[in-house]
């Protein structure tokens, strides 16, 4: 069964995020966004083509860096909220809704 990459790249944020979090240890959640990434990342390989991929790509690391100083404006939560969602809604609509057709 094929895990849309929507739900991939959303918890792969969150989860990240949280892991860094409760373990103090940053790395740790850095290894969850990458493998997310990596996981996400080869699906899109194989379902569109590589500016499409480099684009999603390039759309989750932006939301990562981007929770950063958003966190500072509007909270932790709010920010990896936001950012996951707005991932996740553009990976559905470039990729995963083709795919799950």
């Amino acid at each position: 069964m094929r895990v849309p990459t929507a739900a991939i790249t959303a918890g792969s944020l969150i989860g990240g995020w949280q892991v860094a979090r409760r373990t103090g240890v940053r790395p740790l959640g850095g290894a969850v966004l990458a493998a997310g990434g990596i996981l996400a990342g080869r699906d899109w390989a194989r379902h569109t083509g590589p500016v499409t991929t480099g684009a999603l790509v390039a759309t989750y690391l932006g939301a990562f860096a981007l929770s950063h100083p958003l966190a500072k404006r509007i909270g932790p939560w709010p920010s990896v909220i936001a950012v996951s969602a707005v991932t996740a809604a553009i990976s559905y609509a470039v990729a995963d809704r083709r795919v799950l057709r």
